[in-house]
């Protein structure tokens, strides 16, 4: 009898809970039922080896929050705030400074417009809209959030994208503006397997005697007397991703090339290298590596990988990464950089650095 009275019970509170969830969800305002909202927290070890200097090491934390909400239904607004004091490359933060409160800014703010099945337009300070082999970062760092218009293509296999993008505003010199284009394929080699090619170029307008982006210095871009930028970039790129199983994990391949065609030498950057699994799901892992080769003005240093060779072209080395699913939502992580930079600029040294996080999504 008692079971019986229990199982009615349990039976009883589980509809009450039901109902009471579907009315909340109906007094809910329209726009929050029409909105996503999500975030990450991150927290890290990391050491720093810098030939001819110091080793250093420090705690570090990242924070994002944001949400997606549908003004239409082929239409809505991303916004997202995240730590990091402005830095366009990175979204770390510190603990030091005497427990003092941390930056934290708008690291996204776009409007995605789905035009039709096969286009879309975004507008504002957008996610990257430019296709990475591999999410390799040796043009654009992962954490960079360019700022203008945008609109992307797709049709079958074949996809691209166009932008127009604003670097720097000045009343002083010319505005520098970014123009680019993406164009590929995306091709079944066998029943899951998949490849993944295209061409893209990228032209930046009156970088040659700017000041530095953002940073105070070039980072290892050619520099003239005054410490502004001496060339132009017009940054033409070709890239492949091979993407397959081996016994059921995942495993990509990828290359990327960039060429600045505005200069006759230290004009070359380009990466290969392999991912294999996914730590997406609790007991899941992954490991990753890649080569990356920058020369001195192949690529706007300010915008490409900041972890690697201290964030500087003119530079070379290893980058390393694993990560392990601890649960869902709950990631271990490393990442292992043995590089050297400054070669052309003769003063060549090695830059090593170790990253250790445990990230919580949600």
């Amino acid at each position: 009898m008692n079971t019986i009275v229990k199982s009615l019970m349990s039976g009883g509170l589980a509809a009450l809970a039901c109902a009471h969830s579907a009315l909340a969800q109906e007094d809910l305002p329209g726009w929050i039922k029409r909105t996503d909202f999500s975030g990450d927290l991150r927290l890290r070890w990391e050491g720093v080896y810098l030939q001819d200097a110091e080793d250093r090491t420090r705690g570090r934390f990242r924070t994002r929050f944001g949400f997606e909400s549908e003004v239409r239904d082929d239409v809505k607004v991303v916004l997202r705030l995240a730590t990091g004091g402005g830095n366009p490359v990175s979204t770390n933060q510190s603990f030091d400074d005497g427990f003092s409160l941390k930056d934290i800014g708008l690291d996204r703010a776009y409007v995605e417009w789905e035009a039709n099945e096969n286009v879309r337009v975004l507008g504002g300070k957008m996610r990257s809209p430019w296709f990475r082999a591999g999410g390799n970062n040796l043009m654009w760092d992962s954490d960079l959030n360019p700022e203008g218009v945008a609109a992307a293509f797709g049709s079958g296999m074949f996809f691209g994208n166009v932008g127009w993008m604003v670097v720097e505003e000045t009343s002083a010199e010319s505005d520098v503006f970014l123009y680019s284009g993406q164009a590929g394929a995306k091709l079944s080699v066998r029943s899951e397997d998949t490849l993944t090619a295209g061409l893209g170029y990228f032209h930046y307008t009156d970088v040659a005697g700017q000041s530095p982006f953002f940073f105070s210095s070039t980072l290892g871009n050619s520099a003239d007397a005054n410490g502004n930028y001496l060339f132009d970039f017009s940054i033409f790129e070709a890239f492949a991703e091979y993407k397959t199983r081996v016994n059921g994990w995942p495993l990509t391949f990828f290359g990327q090339f960039a060429q600045n065609t505005e200069v006759d030498e230290e004009d070359t950057a380009f990466a290969f290298g392999v991912n294999l699994g996914s730590s997406r799901q609790r007991g899941q892992y992954a490991v990753g590596y890649a080569y990356h080769v920058t020369e001195a003005d192949a690529l706007v240093a300010s915008f490409s990988d900041s972890d690697f060779a201290n964030g500087s072209a003119d530079s070379k080395g290893h980058l390393i990464k694993a990560s392990y699913a601890l649960r869902d939502r709950i990631i271990l992580g490393g990442t292992f950089i043995f590089s050297q930079f400054g070669e052309f600029a003769g003063d060549e040294r090695d830059f090593d650095r170790i990253m250790l996080d445990i990230e919580f999504r949600f």
